[in-house]
């Protein structure tokens, strides 16, 4: 071939070449505005499904990509959470309990607490305690014990009068507040008088296990009473003889019963005692002989309830009237002078202090002739677990007392306290002064 028909046949080639990729381009533009068209007509209803398939070809991407590259799929993003107002906690007067605190404040965390209701019932005793002294004493000096201070559910006090022939006279209360006497003296008791009159309303006090609302004791209140005292230990043999009877028992309020019922059962009442006994637990303990009389038999329920870590107290006080339960259990006349009697308590958080009485069951064993099978002392031992019936006045909590114008510590404080010439004296003693004391119930 000539070289002039070479060169002629390349060109119209190259022309040809040129004309067929252009007409491919404008084809490939055509095609993709059409297809954007399309989409667009599809509007809403084809995003849906676009959007799934798209997510699917993404997710089958990646987990070809991951089963190659051995790398780990996207987590999903959590959904937006969306915070809306609480309702308001709606609260009044008539009813005072939060029940729903708001969440995030400390009242969520305290169980409810609801204001005990009053007792409906009430009575009212007149006490009059009468001192005459007849001594060549130069001075003397007398302390007698005057009802709870602080008002309660079951015992208010209303006030106190009083008339005599004292040089001084003036009511005395302890720094912790446990106990309240009346204190006077006489720098010549030849001819000393003193009549002191007080009025208290008393109304029975019962407990119910089915409320568990009351608001908690003060820390320093507990403490004090899990401790030990003169006469009353809180370890040791206590302790040993809290945990035979015990057992497997975890409740609080089953391990106060279960210590109450033993005491009950394993202890005697002896009315020859003077007063309302010595309360030396400590000895019972030493010497396995477990009894006496009120401040005795209660004192041995309150040490093992220490021992064992359960708060408990005596309670020292007097008898005011009959009881409905059984005669031996009140007075019989208008006349206290010997009517002192010492109960119990223990504190569950929730409950209280919970009142008990197992000297009385032991009292009306021994004052009524009962058999340990009798249905009356059965129905006795159930109800003084947790009920006082209030012919009876509380005086003091008080143990280990160091009276005003003293130095030295007397255990517990129930009897009228005489001082003179240097020598001491208390109204259960042969020694002691003449003193009485009535009672009688009166209508305000």
């Amino acid at each position: 071939m000539k070289r002039r028909d070479f060169l002629t046949s390349a060109a119209a080639l190259s022309l040809f070449v040129t004309d067929a990729w252009a007409a491919k381009k404008q084809a490939k533009a055509s095609s993709s505005k059409q297809a954007t068209a399309g989409a667009k007509q599809k509007g809403a209803a084809g995003k849906g499904s676009s959007s799934k398939a798209g997510k699917a070809s993404k997710s089958a991407k990646s987990s070809k990509l991951s089963k190659k590259t051995n790398a780990r799929p996207e987590r999903p993003r959590p959904e937006k959470i969306v915070y809306r107002p609480r309702e308001p906690v709606a609260h009044t007067a008539e009813d005072p309990v939060i029940e729903r605190p708001p969440q995030g404040t400390t009242a969520s965390k305290l169980p409810p607490v609801r204001a005990p209701e009053p007792p409906s019932e009430w009575r009212t005793f007149e006490i009059t305690t009468t001192i005459n002294l007849k001594s060549k004493s130069e001075q003397t000096k007398l302390w007698l014990p005057l009802p709870l201070n602080q008002d309660t559910l079951f015992q208010r006090t209303l006030g106190h009068t009083w008339i005599g022939n004292p040089a001084n006279a003036s009511m005395r209360r302890l720094p912790d507040g446990d106990l309240e006497v009346f204190f006077c003296e006489w720098p010549d008791s030849s001819d000393a008088r003193l009549q002191l009159t007080t009025l208290v309303t008393t109304a029975d006090r019962h407990f119910d296990i089915t409320k568990r609302t009351v608001a908690p004791e003060r820390e320093d209140i507990l403490r004090r009473n899990l401790q030990a005292s003169q006469l009353i230990p809180n370890d040791g043999l206590a302790f040993q003889l809290g945990e035979r009877i015990l057992g497997r028992i975890k409740d609080p309020v089953a391990q106060a019963k279960a210590i109450y019922d033993w005491v009950v059962d394993n202890s005697i009442y002896d009315p020859s005692l003077p007063g309302c006994g010595n309360g030396d637990v400590r000895k019972q303990l030493i010497q396995g002989q477990y009894g006496g009389r009120s401040a005795d038999i209660n004192g041995l329920f309150v040490a093992i309830c220490r021992a064992i870590g359960i708060p408990a107290r005596c309670i020292y006080g007097m008898r005011t009237g009959s009881s409905r339960l059984f005669r031996s259990l009140g007075l019989s006349s208008d006349d206290a002078t010997r009517g002192q009697h010492v109960r119990a308590e223990f504190y569950v958080p929730g409950y209280g202090w919970i009142p008990v009485d197992p000297s009385d069951v032991r009292r009306a064993i021994s004052m009524e002739a009962l058999s340990d099978r009798d249905s009356k002392l059965i129905s006795l031992k159930k109800i003084l677990f947790g009920v006082w019936e209030m012919n009876w006045i509380a005086f003091n909590l008080g143990t280990d007392i160091v009276l005003p114008g003293k130095n030295s510590a007397i255990p517990f404080m129930l009897m009228p306290q005489l001082e003179n010439s240097g020598s001491r004296f208390d109204g259960g003693s042969s020694a002691a002064p003449q003193y009485s004391i009535r009672t009688r119930q009166v209508v305000l």
